[in-house]
């Protein structure tokens, strides 16, 4: 009798999702339903929507507006930056060197980096102090605290995870198509967006994905480099937790980024299963002979 042993070699996998991926979650949602306790914390047993209900006040509101604004650009930004990068890389005789020089940020601490950062863009930093010395500017310039400053600093910290998903695109398209619209009149413009982006959406989408998800929920760039008038939803949820310590509403928070998260996650893998689909339909379609 032959034995099904799957269930054993998928139980260390199912044991480390579910205990740390689905009990943690159901723990912030549950505390999510509850009432915040008077010294913090939260009183069990006693379940009420308010935590979501002040979701609805106008401050968290702005709060959520502006992390959007700030994600969508960044996302936008880093893909038009990662996009030719790609495409060079893809088509470059030096593809494992350029490929290391985008892994090697990952080389050095996250926290460091963004301190090199407040390092260039401080009113004594870098760039202002070679502008004053060349004369172009007799102040400094306020680079740092800011909401662009925000996005400078999430457009470098997730530029690799946006270049490394498109180059693995890219270099496996068969360039002869670009060449073949070349051939019968297309510039080179109309042969990259008719012919090179429509075959390599999977890895725009996940550029898409790997860089609107971590900047929708990130703490530490809009704290350090931010200031007040850039806080986006993780440091909410941080002066939520520690300050106000109001865990319900902290909850609710992470609830809603999760959910954002998961969407667009669901999202993504309907598209490339659709586009894949598409595909084969397109392949048998070339294969019944006419």
């Amino acid at each position: 009798m032959r034995r099904n042993y799957g269930i054993i070699y998928t139980l260390p996998v199912t044991l480390w999702i579910t205990f740390f991926f689905v009990i943690p979650l159901a723990i912030i949602f549950s505390y999510s339903l509850m009432k915040s306790g008077l010294y913090g914390g939260v009183e069990f047993g006693k379940f009420t929507l308010d935590a979501y209900r002040a979701l609805a006040n106008p401050a968290f509101l702005k709060v959520t507006i502006a992390t959007i604004r700030i994600s969508v650009i960044t996302t936008i930004i880093t893909v038009l930056l990662a996009l030719p990068a790609g495409y060079f890389i893809a088509r470059s005789r030096f593809k494992n060197l350029f490929l290391l020089m985008v892994i090697v940020p990952f080389w050095t601490d996250f926290m460091v980096r963004i301190y090199a950062w407040i390092t260039i863009l401080g009113n004594a930093g870098f760039i202002n102090n070679l502008l004053v010395n060349m004369g172009i500017i007799k102040d400094h310039l306020p680079l740092l605290y800011r909401e662009h400053s925000v996005i400078l600093v999430m457009v470098y910290t997730y530029l690799p995870f946006a270049i490394l998903p498109l180059y693995s695109t890219i270099e496996k398209f068969d360039f002869s198509l670009m060449e073949a619209a070349r051939d019968l009149g297309a510039s080179k413009f109309q042969a990259v967006m008719k012919v090179l982006i429509p075959n390599i959406k999977g890895g725009l989408l996940t550029a898409v994905l790997f860089t609107f998800i971590p900047a929708f929920g990130n703490y530490a760039v809009p704290l350090l480099v931010g200031g007040q008038n850039s806080t986006m939803l993780g440091n909410l949820i941080a002066r939520e937790l520690t300050v106000s310590r109001n865990w319900p509403l902290a909850s609710s928070i992470s609830v809603v980024i999760t959910i954002v998260t998961t969407l667009s996650v669901l999202l993504v893998l309907r598209i490339n299963a659709a586009q894949a689909k598409a595909m084969e339909v397109k392949n048998i379609a070339e294969e019944i002979p006419q």
